[in-house]
């Protein structure tokens, strides 16, 4: 599977097409629920008891993605190399449809994102999702962080310059 930006420009739909004010919103909740553990996915899905059955618009696939890099963050592009994705869409039988991406081999976990976006699409089930599970992952990802750039730190060689007068 090699997606591009056809494969993924019908996936919202017509009739379901979110409200393009909520398109940040919807961008940082997917990232959010992609980067989320399965008993993440899992304890969120379950606070939405009430959510609707749902069709298969694109049944979990995986492939590779190409990814880029950037020298120093900030330089010119460069093809670091492939990734393996997994993806799948879904309609809603409210015509609300959701998109899940996940890194690697996990379709379970690709149909869970795909899930929660549809659910997080729907006021009554946004506000419920992201008080409790929305934020806990926030917060395990940000303490992750934390502590990654702390044992950075911690090893981190300051290298000076000595000048010799002659």
């Amino acid at each position: 599977m090699r997606l591009t930006s056809s494969d993924t420009a019908g996936d919202e739909g017509s009739t379901a097409s979110p409200d393009p004010a909520q398109r940040p919103e919807r961008a940082k909740w997917l990232a959010l629920f992609a980067r989320a553990t399965r008993d993440e996915l899992d304890d969120a899905i379950a606070r939405c008891p009430d959510a609707p059955q749902f069709i298969w618009l694109r049944a979990p696939q995986t492939g590779l993605v190409l990814v880029q890099g950037r020298v120093g963050g900030s330089g010119e592009r460069f093809n670091l190399g492939e990734t393996t994705v997994t993806r799948c869409t879904l309609r809603q039988q409210d015509g609300v449809v959701g998109t899940g991406y996940v890194l690697g081999r996990d379709a379970d976990r690709a149909v869970r994102v795909a899930r929660l976006d549809a659910l997080m699409q729907m006021p009554q089930h946004r506000s419920r999702l992201a008080a409790g599970p929305l934020t806990a992952i926030s917060r395990r990802l940000a303490a992750t962080a934390a502590q990654n750039d702390a044992d950075t730190a911690a090893s981190r060689v300051e290298f000076f310059t000595m000048v010799r007068e002659a």
